[in-house]
């Protein structure tokens, strides 16, 4: 991967004041709900370009892309966003908890240069027609790289990390906690020996896009129309394989407007393939140990590679679902050995597409599907909706390991969407390329 140092744009505090309420999580991740809270913090909060509002009267001259490219303009003349005055690779830090456990995941943001799928970058899951012409539509308007696309490469003697160690030992240029408690900071690498060091590691290195495929196909698309040499390089957010604060978190299937569904005809109709284990409850005490039991039965199978997933529909009993033999995977002898052994095409092939028909239309249409992240809230929700009778069931995941990820891209497949959630997010908004 050919990289290269630039001089960004980053919000002036001097014009916006606390520069933390200007940044935003990537646009894909931004609710209704969350847009309003976002853009209320501050008048230049990234998210009122990212995620532009429509109007009824929106037309070809005047609409939601088109509003988005003014606004930014006037951030770019008014100073808001004010250019770096050396070219700097930035090191990007988050620290976070989960499960108990305190974690670190550093990388670092240049410009990669955008290459075919194959030539040096492997994408590693599928995209959708719908939001990658929403985003070049954004793209034409904008001119400029506002959020990141995060690219995994994998290097043992980890040069980057240690360089970005050393520069997180000065004055952060960005210090600030979302939410959801996770804390990012940001740092500027511009000593030309470092550069050409971090330059001459990654020429060599392919890389895997984690997250922003719609983003890395819209830049593509892009170069080629444009012809800009400007836009023959993209920002992008580069994160070591053996980074210790590299996790990825399972995301669930929520069933939604699946007609005549019935959960014992589900499992009837399963049970040839997969071991059905019963957690059943009767009060709201046992409900809750019922679904321990199942996290725990989940947690074993991932333990020994096995395929396993777990069920509610209700009806006061949590299901574990394990998959007997791998071998029934061997009729689509079209995926790779690494694709049929992952627990996302398990379920989407041996369950969803065979026994409830939501096969690739379906998943391309979102119909019949809402994905859940795996934190509490989220999944307490889902959990709420199915007791209500708003969705008919909820399937939990167990997260995909990063050898898996490595392994399918490696032959040149991909995954179904929102198979991988690397969590934390990384947010748009620290520093901009303007194009």
């Amino acid at each position: 991967m050919e990289i290269k140092a630039f001089a960004g744009y980053r919000f002036d505090p001097a014009v916006v004041g606390d520069v933390g309420k200007c940044i935003a999580p990537p646009y894909d991740v931004i609710d209704e709900k969350m847009l309003a809270s976002l853009t209320a913090r501050s008048e230049y909060n990234i998210a009122k370009i990212t995620r532009p509002k429509a109007s009824p009267n929106d037309d070809e001259h005047n609409n939601q892309y088109i509003r988005a490219g003014k606004q930014l303009k006037q951030w770019f003349d008014q100073g808001v966003l004010k250019k770096d005055r050396r070219d700097s690779v930035y090191a990007y830090v988050q620290d976070f908890d989960i499960a108990g456990a305190h974690l670190r995941r550093s990388g670092f943001i240049a410009l990669g240069k955008l290459e075919e799928f194959g030539s040096g970058v492997q994408p590693h899951e599928k995209t959708l027609d719908g939001p990658k012409a929403d985003r070049l539509k954004l793209l034409r308007a904008k001119g400029a790289n506002l959020g990141q696309i995060f690219l995994l490469y994998d290097d043992p003697e980890k040069v980057a990390d240690a360089m970005i160690a050393k520069a997180a030992s000065r004055v952060a240029l960005l210090d600030f906690v979302d939410d959801d408690g996770v804390r990012h900071r940001l740092y500027a690498i511009d000593e030309p020996a470092e550069i050409a060091r971090l330059t001459a590691m990654m020429a060599a290195q392919p890389t895997i896009i984690a997250d922003g495929h719609h983003r890395y196909e819209v830049a593509l698309q892009y170069s080629r129309e444009s012809g800009k040499p400007s836009a023959k390089y993209r920002m992008m957010t580069f994160v070591n394989m053996r980074n210790e604060g590299l996790i990825i978190l399972g995301t669930h299937r929520l069933l939604v407007q699946m007609v005549g569904f019935a959960i014992g005809k589900m499992l009837a109709s399963i049970g040839g393939s997969f071991e059905v284990t019963r957690n059943a409850f009767v009060s709201a005490g046992e409900k809750s140990t019922a679904r321990t039991k199942m996290h725990e039965q989940m947690a074993e199978a991932f333990r020994k590679g096995k395929n396993a997933f777990g069920l509610y529909a209700a009806g006061g009993a949590f299901y574990t679902l394990t998959l007997k033999d791998a071998a029934a995977m061997d009729e689509f002898a079209a995926m790779s050995k690494a694709a049929r052994s992952l627990d996302v095409n398990v379920l989407h092939k041996l369950i969803l597409d065979k026994h409830l028909g939501i096969g690739d239309k379906q998943l391309a249409g979102q119909s019949n599907l809402e994905y859940v992240k795996d934190f509490p809230h989220y999944i307490d929700a889902a959990v709420a909706k199915v007791d209500a009778g708003q969705a008919q069931a909820l399937i939990w995941m167990n997260p995909t390991r990063i050898e898996q990820v490595r392994a399918v891209a490696a032959v040149g497949e991909k995954m179904p969407q929102k198979s991988t959630f690397f969590y934390p997010k990384i947010f748009t908004g620290l520093v901009v390329n303007k194009l």
